[in-house]
């Protein structure tokens, strides 16, 4: 790996004392399998939600597909190699459930179960941890066309297949993670449909995240049998969310949001029970009738380590009648019952995602998962940024990316410091990929991924960070 380049001021290395993570902890870079992949129809694959949705006209950029992704199907060598290269000692990736499942249903594809063997057995010659995830939004379409995450039985079918993926890997994976993400499957889904599977339906949301919940109890229940010693996780992505005035209506649109964006998994999973404020706002959008006895203690299963995801925050003001057009409202529907409240932004400097860069947020974040929830260890499992990224000369410069990485490094300090039992960060993304809905048109990568050749250009992140995981930390500042 070449010397890192020279950086802006803010993530600049040098020969000063370093800003010193504690020892082993564990640096890592994540991807998902319907983004990096590719091999969509080879190797006894079926169709995931994410394939019909991307095959569907007006559903994504340009009608981008993960049909080829970044071929990582084909490069799995190469890509563990550059991992190596980087120093990465954890990756984390998801496994496609159609590959491994066909259907969702019946005994493993062997053919696709032999691809995440290879790919653990090359992560692990080369000294890198691998970390699964079961679930990154890949569902089988036949499980949707059976009713998708609304319907119970998909958590159930869900528990099933984690015992598959024991049942394969159990002897060498350590770190098991059930969801990602939850919150975008069931509101970006079901609710607003911009997700696969594009599904409108604010009761049809809220059931789909309880049921995802559900399988994630279940799961954890399997697992814990079937791989003795497993750390155990989930991983959900979290926002602090600030009213944007003192005025009352400000103040209740703040709390409605953290119900719907955090709490509504938080407080199942870690408390075994639902908000009751939620539970009322959300009154006029479902009764909770599909929450049977005894699904809140097996959502409340006892966990290992919690993964948060963090990237910007909300900041959210009350509604002013009459004064949101109807795209507004189309657009809000991933919040039900609070598609009334307003997103508030603040002209501070933005992502190429239009996301509000806002590193203290991190540290809000973490400490409010470790100081009312829970003492388990956490990971930060997933943070990166968009930006536009130029090859010039055959290198990749990415400055505002580097800064981003190293502010939101010295916020994952500052929590340590402020005792949160922060264990690991995996950056997103270790490669360009397929951004979900807006196809090839945003990277999140450290590495550049020329789509039409499949090369791979480490970007000046990418030999910076590798410089940090050397260190196991950052210059004083």
């Amino acid at each position: 790996m070449s010397n890192p380049a020279t950086p802006p001021a803010v993530g600049v290395l040098d020969e000063r004392p370093p800003l010193t993570f504690p020892p082993g902890f564990l640096w890592g870079a994540a991807t998902a399998a319907y983004q990096i992949e590719g091999a969509a129809n080879e190797g006894g694959r079926t169709a995931s939600i994410w394939d019909t949705f991307s095959h569907t006209e007006g559903r994504t950029v340009a009608g981008h597909t993960g049909d080829v992704a970044c071929d990582h199907y084909h490069r799995l060598t190469d890509d563990v190699r550059l991992m190596a290269e980087l120093g990465l000692k954890s990756y984390r990736f998801s496994v496609s459930w159609p590959r491994v499942q066909p259907g969702g249903s019946g005994p493993a594809n062997r053919e696709g179960l032999d691809f995440y063997q290879r790919l653990v057995d090359e992560l692990m010659a080369n000294g890198i941890e691998p970390w699964l995830t079961l679930y990154h939004w890949d569902l089988p379409q036949e499980l949707e066309d059976a009713g998708g995450w609304p319907a119970r039985d998909t958590a159930a079918r869900f528990a099933d297949y984690a015992l598959l993926m024991a049942d394969a890997l159990g002897d060498r994976v350590k770190y098991w993670t059930t969801l990602n993400e939850p919150w975008c499957s069931a509101f970006l889904g079901y609710g607003s449909g911009v997700h696969a599977p594009g599904r409108s339906d604010g009761a049809d949301a809220v059931r789909a995240g309880h049921h995802l919940m559900l399988g994630h109890g279940l799961a954890v229940q399997a697992l814990r049998t079937a791989v003795p010693g497993a750390q155990l996780g989930v991983t959900v992505n979290l926002y602090p969310v600030t009213p944007a005035s003192d005025a009352p209506g400000d103040i209740d649109a703040a709390r409605r949001i953290d119900g719907l964006a955090n709490r509504f998994f938080l407080d199942p999973i870690l408390r075994g029970a639902y908000p009751d404020d939620l539970v009322a706002d959300l009154a006029k959008v479902t009764d909770f009738g599909h929450v049977h006895d005894g699904d809140l203690a097996t959502i409340a299963t006892p966990l290992d380590v919690v993964g948060v995801n963090y990237y910007s925050r909300h900041v959210v003001a009350a509604p002013v009648p009459g004064e949101q057009p109807e795209a507004y409202w189309r657009a809000q529907a991933c919040w039900p019952g609070s598609e009334d409240v307003r997103f508030v932004t603040r002209g501070v400097p933005v992502t190429d995602m239009g996301w509000e860069i806002d590193a203290p947020g991190l540290v809000e974040t973490l400490r409010r998962v470790h100081e009312e929830y829970t003492d388990l260890p956490l990971y930060v499992t997933e943070n990166g940024s968009a930006f536009i990224d130029e090859v010039v000369d055959g290198q990749v410069d990415d400055v505002d990316r580097l800064a981003y990485f190293d502010a939101h490094l010295r916020a994952s300090h500052e929590a340590i410091s402020a005792g949160v039992p922060l264990r690991g960060y995996f950056a997103w993304s270790l490669m360009d990929n397929f951004e979900w809905a807006w196809g090839y048109t945003k990277r999140f990568g450290m590495i550049y991924v020329d789509y039409d050749k499949q090369t791979r250009i480490p970007k000046s992140s990418a030999r910076w960070y590798a410089e940090v995981i050397r260190r196991n930390g950052l210059a004083a500042q």
